[in-house]
């Protein structure tokens, strides 16, 4: 059933982030190379596209909370920390959907309230802002390619001082027809190709089994980074594992 909305929200929302523990695989020392339409998994990389929850930046505390305030808003009960997880990453709308919530009323609402959070913008993961600089100073294209909106993602990057290393910066859709991962990697490949990029060794870097899977769905390579939001076993089909920025800058052949 789907519910309806009052015009003011009721119940007690949270304010501080709950603890978050996720488990996750070890990181694999050496990388496997691939025959795919768009990348080996080996570097020199002519194009990198980039996840952004979970990846550059930890922004599980600012959408938990009002994933729990929309919730509340509703009369829903707040499941744990360890269900809500599970949304940081898919879009947003289906998070909804599956509550029983009208996606796009409810959408409006998250996104109102995340927007007007003390965390919205979160924090980047150590040394993940200077592989973005690095990638950009070894001469090679950058887009994201995130579940996000694209309007909230350009803010959250200009926040950290890093939009302009991106080519490009691609996200969902405001109105969600583009949001689910493969559509958005499908688009950001669309925009680099445009800008006359290279397109024969692509790697996708995310947190998530949607970044993995999407990416391969349109023949790019993906390497898992272990700080984010993913669990135990979403590594799989990745062409490595890195657990920290240093693991990652040896991957890209940065050093």
């Amino acid at each position: 059933m789907t519910h309806t909305s009052s015009t003011e929200m009721t119940g007690p929302v949270p304010t501080e982030p709950q603890p978050i523990e996720v488990v996750q695989p070890a990181a694999t020392p050496t990388t496997r190379r691939v025959d795919l339409e768009r990348g080996t998994g080996i570097a020199p990389y002519t194009a990198v596209l980039w996840d952004l929850d979970g990846t550059i930046s930890d922004s599980a505390p600012g959408i938990l909370n009002s994933l729990r305030a929309v919730l509340s808003s509703y009369g829903l009960p707040i499941p744990g920390d360890a269900e809500l997880l599970k949304h940081v990453g898919p879009p947003i709308h289906e998070t909804f959907a599956a509550y029983g919530l009208d996606p796009i009323e409810a959408t409006e609402r998250y996104r109102t309230i995340y927007r007007e959070s003390d965390s919205f913008i979160g924090d980047p993961y150590p040394g993940v802002l200077q592989v973005i600089r690095d990638v950009h100073a070894a001469g090679i294209p950058q887009s994201t390619a995130t579940s996000k909106p694209e309007s909230s993602a350009a803010v959250i990057l200009e926040s950290y001082g890093v939009a302009d290393q991106f080519l490009t910066i691609t996200g969902a859709s405001d109105d969600e027809v583009r949001s689910a991962k493969a559509d958005v990697i499908e688009e950001a490949l669309r925009r680099l190709d445009v800008a006359g990029v290279d397109l024969s060794n692509v790697l996708m870097i995310g947190d998530r089994f949607y970044d993995v899977q999407g990416s391969a769905a349109h023949g790019v390579p993906a390497v898992y980074v272990s700080w984010g939001y993913g669990r135990l076993g979403e590594e799989a089909g990745s062409v490595a594992v890195a657990d920290s920025a240093e693991r990652l800058r040896a991957f890209l052949a940065l050093d």
